[in-house]
């Protein structure tokens, strides 16, 4: 019987060592640390650069996507209608540098996709620090933004944004 009760403890009541350990290794699985580009006129060289973290979920097991809401502060809960989740997702600089980032610095990720952490990480920084005004730092951005996410869809490649310059 006791073990039972174990299996039914509400995440408020898991060590918050553990609960950082649980979420990378969550966003291991379900996550997506993402740089895109858009087409933008009142952006320097034409392209807007968005980096966004987000994870997913189904709606009925949404807890973790409003506990991460809660936990730092930031993001929003949207659905996603490509497949029919909920999406937690980041979008403002300010808030992945001194929020979500801080997080996965102290928490790697154990798969291959902590190679995006640490590109995501980098192109934050150097928005962070203005490289992306400069054309040398927009290209650095665009080329490793492009090392990401290897099986993902693109809107547009390297060579279309690169080319526009």
């Amino acid at each position: 019987m006791e073990q039972s009760s174990t299996l039914h403890k509400t995440p408020a009541l898991i060590p918050r060592s553990n609960l950082a350990v649980y979420i990378s290794g969550y966003v291991d699985g379900e996550g997506c640390f993402c740089v895109s580009f858009q087409p933008s006129r009142r952006h320097r060289f034409g392209w807007e650069v968005r980096p966004s973290f987000s994870v997913s979920q189904n709606a009925e097991r949404s807890e973790l996507l409003t506990m991460l809401k809660q936990m730092w502060e930031c993001g929003s809960i949207r659905p996603d209608r490509s497949d029919k989740t909920l999406k937690f997702e980041v979008r403002r600089l300010d808030d992945l540098m001194s929020r979500v980032l801080p997080h996965f610095r102290a928490h790697p990720l154990l798969s291959s996709k902590q190679h995006d952490v640490v590109r995501f990480d980098q192109v934050c920084c150097w928005m962070k620090a203005e490289r992306h005004l400069e054309r040398s730092g927009f290209v650095r951005i665009v080329r490793v933004a492009m090392e990401m996410n290897p099986s993902g869809k693109r809107k547009y490649s390297e060579s279309d944004i690169l080319s526009s310059l």
